[in-house]
């Protein structure tokens, strides 16, 4: 068989590396899409948990003092706003990051058929080119022989194999028109991919970048609102509101209640019992005394005059 020639083997080399490119990039785009598609669920995920952390805080906030629970409930719908901003990042890196990644997989399918079908041209022209050098080997070179040969049978056969010849000849370029057709073509697309590739890698990265920063400076603004809803809770006040829960005012009121009561109970003890003693010396001292309560007291003041004379005669005999 025959060697190649000088532009089958250009043609061949170039086909190898239209084909290592669309792989390259059937690989990689692959792998991106997956990433970045996992980058988006994350991101989800992310929201939901946020979700639950907004649902907890404002329950929380609910059991809390004033100046708290409303520094919480702004905190809470700021965050909420926040995931609001996240849920629109997810839908857009799935529109315009995901979504054009995970098309290149037909596109690539496209080029791979292209390459197929310059590929089997090529084939064809190899197969034409190869059977024109066999049919050459069994034909002599030298055409002078042909008409030293006295057989008839023999020249036909030769007339044959060259007839044969020409028709190879003619499949040859014909073939060789179709490959080199086919490979201009798969040029022009594959450059055309190529391009396309560039802009597409350009323009996927860059809304990605701008989808993130979109999101981030809305967030950054949102997040400074949220701390300062946190930062202007008013502790004293809340301490006191606090502190007016474990003691009420109504306790502190019935407490000076109590003790008013008892004070004034004790204050009215103590002049009734001094008005009684008043009221029983004056109703004593103002009561007309019987004639028996005149002669018991005649009685006591002799009996004291006889107790007297008795002392007075044992101090006489005593001297004596």
């Amino acid at each position: 068989m025959m060697s190649r020639t000088p532009d089958a083997r250009a043609r061949d080399s170039q086909t190898k590396q239209i084909q290592e490119n669309i792989t390259n990039v059937e690989k990689h785009f692959g792998e991106m899409c997956q990433l970045f598609a996992a980058y988006v669920r994350k991101t989800a995920r992310l929201r939901d948990k946020a979700d639950l952390l907004v649902r907890q805080m404002s329950l929380y906030a609910d059991t809390e003092t004033p100046n708290l629970k409303r520094g919480l409930k702004q905190f809470a719908d700021q965050l909420a706003k926040i995931q609001d901003y996240r849920q629109a990042e997810v839908e857009r890196l799935e529109a315009k990051v995901v979504e054009p990644l995970k098309s290149y997989g037909a596109v690539v399918k496209r080029k791979r058929e292209d390459l197929k079908t310059t590929q089997s041209a090529r084939d064809r022209e190899a197969k034409q080119m190869a059977q024109l050098e066999r049919t050459r080997q069994r034909n002599p070179s030298d055409r002078q022989i042909i008409s030293q040969i006295c057989c008839i049978w023999f020249k036909c056969a030769m007339l044959h194999i060259v007839v044969f010849s020409r028709q190879a000849e003619s499949e040859l370029q014909r073939a060789t028109m179709d490959a080199t057709r086919t490979t201009r073509q798969l040029e022009e697309t594959i450059d055309e991919f190529e391009k396309q590739k560039i802009r597409d890698i350009k323009k996927i990265f860059g809304e990605f970048v701008t989808v993130e920063m979109s999101f981030h400076a809305k967030a950054l603004e949102v997040y400074t609102l949220a701390y300062q809803s946190i930062q202007s809770v008013d502790e004293e006040e809340d301490l006191e509101v606090f502190r007016s829960l474990l003691h009420p005012p109504e306790y502190h009121s019935r407490l000076e209640i109590v003790r008013a009561n008892s004070k004034t109970s004790l204050d009215r003890t103590g002049s009734s019992l001094g008005k009684s003693g008043s009221l029983q010396q004056q109703r004593t001292s103002s009561r007309p005394r019987t004639r028996e309560q005149e002669e018991e007291e005649e009685d006591d003041e002799d009996e004291s005059e006889e107790e007297e004379d008795e002392d007075e005669d044992e101090f006489t005999d005593d001297e004596n």
